[in-house]
């Protein structure tokens, strides 16, 4: 760094003996001469000069004063961004060091081609044996999805044998024709054609509804629970109204009239009356017309036809033989009765059997095909 020298001032020189004023030589009686006039003008421009001097002085001075604190600021910063540089040189070794660690662990080229060969050599060996494999397994497969089509069927006609279920029957025999058809082979068209037939027999029949039989036979069950008995009564309005008008109303005839509504002898009746149901008899009634119904639901569930009707009919007996005709319950039982009465439980179901055995013959012919691949799959799986 470097450094501005100021001026030293000089100390103020002693005039010398020589350059006395002329008169000090003068002796005493010589008269002193006046000071000329050029004299006084030298020494205001030496002061000017002396003046100036010390102006250009001072600024220098500052000048310097200024430069060094600008050259200080500078040598500051340098040394920030050599301190930065000397971090970002360390954290560089550093990654270098890293670098070459890495690369040290890593193979020689021979071996890196030898190993890419080695991966290369064993992607073809893997896609290899997949296609043997597929191969393998592919009569398997197409065998394992021809037994389940034969499975379906089978479900299917004993579906329809046993429940009467023609829409669980026409979902299995569609799944095997689907099976069929994923097969590709034209060898399949006869046992398709009758699977074909099948299933448009199947789709002309009419489920019938016996969820909703039984459902409604249920509500049917609970009404007849709720059955009550109704009790003749013997109108005598007309005799109670001339009695009030006559103003006869007595004791008399208040006892007769609670008496006549328990009971009455007619020798000249206009209709059938019946015995009033009470206590164990209605309850035996209510039981009786309760299993008749509940037998009922039985029949419409498991498609017995016989059954159901006659239960049917056993159920509204009991309500024709224990009723009379103006109790509105039994009115409403027996309409409910003859409308379920007429609808179908059961249909006449088409038989699978032809179509099984055309799916059995087609696999039967099939048996042959399948040796024969998986043959030539063992001899390419043998193959180097």
């Amino acid at each position: 760094m470097s450094e501005t020298v100021l001026p030293k001032e000089l100390p103020p020189k002693e005039p010398k003996e020589s350059l006395k004023s002329p008169g000090a030589n003068l002796g005493p009686g010589t008269p002193a001469q006046p000071p000329r006039a050029g004299s006084g003008r030298g020494a205001s421009g030496l002061a000017l000069l002396a003046l100036l001097l010390a102006v250009a002085g001072v600024g220098a001075a500052g000048w310097g004063v200024w430069q060094v604190r600008s050259l200080m600021a500078g040598h500051e910063q340098q040394a920030g961004q050599l301190q930065e540089l000397r971090l970002q040189a360390r954290s560089l070794g550093q990654g270098e060091e890293q670098l070459n660690a890495r690369l040290s662990q890593l193979p020689a080229a021979d071996e890196l081609e030898e190993r890419r060969r080695l991966v290369a050599q064993l992607q073809g060996d893997q896609q290899r044996l997949s296609q043997r494999l597929e191969t393998v397994l592919g009569a398997s497969r197409k065998d394992w999805r021809l037994a389940e089509a034969e499975h379906l069927l089978r479900l299917g006609s004993l579906r329809l044998a046993a429940l009467q279920d023609v829409s669980s029957a026409t979902s299995l025999v569609q799944g095997a024709d689907e099976i069929l058809r994923d097969q590709d082979d034209p060898g399949a068209f006869a046992a398709r054609e009758q699977l074909a037939k099948s299933l448009a027999a199947l789709h002309s029949i009419q489920q019938p509804d016996r969820t909703g039989l039984y459902l409604q036979l249920a509500a049917l069950r609970e009404q007849a629970a709720q059955l009550t008995a109704l009790a003749p009564e013997f109108q005598t309005q007309g005799e109670a109204q001339r009695s009030l008008a006559a103003g006869e109303q007595s004791r008399w005839r208040v006892w007769w009239d609670k008496i006549s509504s328990y009971f009455r002898v007619d020798f000249r009746p206009d209709d059938n009356l019946r015995p009033l149901l009470a206590g164990q008899g209605l309850n035996q009634v209510r039981l009786a017309l309760s299993l008749s119904l509940e037998q009922a639901q039985w029949a419409a569930l498991n498609g017995e036809a016989k059954v159901y009707t006659q239960s049917l009919e056993q159920a509204r007996s009991i309500l024709k033989g224990s009723f009379n005709a103006d109790n509105t319950q039994s009115q409403a039982l027996l309409a409910s009765i003859d409308d379920l009465k007429g609808r179908p439980v059961s249909v006449v179901t088409p038989d699978l059997s032809t179509s099984l055995g055309a799916v059995q013959a087609y696999l039967e012919r099939r048996q042959p095909v399948a040796a024969d691949e998986a043959g030539k799959a063992k001899d390419e799986g043998q193959t180097p």
